[in-house]
């Protein structure tokens, strides 16, 4: 089963980038409040500066983040975005908000289990920050303060976002502990990687290369046994200087067996390379998204 979280195009196309916002938002501040707050768990960013507060001064994190945010959000809008960051931004920090202190009384914390914390919070965090992103949005905080960096200090947006949240991190640690931060670290791995995999989708494909003695053979047997398009490209060896044809072909993963299998009867010698390709676009895979304004 191939699942894909790419919005169609048009008026539709909108529709689906802010229902990814919202939901995405909602589980961001689902899994803040399930783990995050009871726990002790500081994630990084405004939420991370909020869930501090909330502990040290009893605040509302919710109020507080979206408090932080405000002036973030105007400043990415004037210097960092333009419009269509600004509307989406408002929204996905707006429902963020207000979901971590409405849905907080009725949330009770399912375990105090370190190990579980790591693996459902990063869970829930990375699959809502990833609908949030994959909506063409951004939950504001230190995303912002790492586009403003990037663009009047040089500093890359990675390397800001770095030192921005070991500087949260370092006040945690000093108020929770050495064992909170542990945690938090190990949480913000498991967040991004499935951040990735929401971003990149789970559909990813295979690319092969195809370097044989009898190409058209081998094209023949991919076009019409395998039913994959092949693209052939000009080579040279390095050695030989000889030209020579390279195939080229994109393909499913369960399609990778077949292929190895169809070179091997037409050529046994055939040089086949094959990689992973994260998303693919165009006939035989997803159809292309278009950008929306707003």
């Amino acid at each position: 089963m191939r699942w894909d979280f790419r919005a169609p195009g048009g008026r539709l196309g909108i529709v689906f980038d802010y229902g990814q916002i919202v939901l995405g938002s909602v589980l961001v501040a689902i899994g803040t409040n399930m783990f995050f707050v009871p726990n002790n768990v500081v994630s990084g960013g405004a939420v991370g500066v909020s869930i501090i507060l909330h502990h040290l001064l009893h605040t509302p994190v919710g109020l507080v983040t979206l408090a932080l945010n405000v002036p973030l959000i105007w400043l990415g809008w004037k210097y960092a975005g333009g419009m269509r960051f600004f509307i989406r931004t408002v929204v996905a920090v707006l429902v963020m908000s207000l979901a971590i202190d409405a849905s907080a009384p009725f949330i009770t914390p399912p375990t105090t289990d370190r190990l579980l914390v790591i693996c459902y919070g990063g869970l829930l965090d990375g699959l809502g920050m990833g609908l949030v992103f994959r909506g063409r949005g951004t939950t504001g905080g230190t995303d912002v303060l790492a586009r403003l960096a990037h663009r009047f200090l040089g500093i890359g947006v990675g390397q800001a976002l770095l030192a921005i949240n070991v500087g949260i991190f370092a006040v945690a640690a000093f108020i929770f502990g050495a064992e909170a931060v542990m945690v938090a670290l190990a949480l913000a791995f498991v967040s991004a990687r499935v951040l990735d995999l929401v971003q990149e989708g789970f559909s990813a494909a295979r690319t092969a290369i195809i370097i044989s003695e009898q190409p058209e053979a081998v094209k023949q047997a991919v076009l019409f046994r395998l039913g994959r398009g092949v693209t052939v490209l000009r080579g040279e060896g390095g050695y030989t200087g000889q030209p020579h044809p390279v195939l080229y072909v994109v393909l499913a993963p369960q399609e990778v067996g077949r292929l190895k299998r169809l070179v091997a009867q037409v050529d046994r010698k055939a040089f086949v390379a094959i990689t992973p390709a994260q998303e693919v676009l165009g006939e035989g895979f997803a159809a292309h998204s278009g950008e929306e304004a707003m």
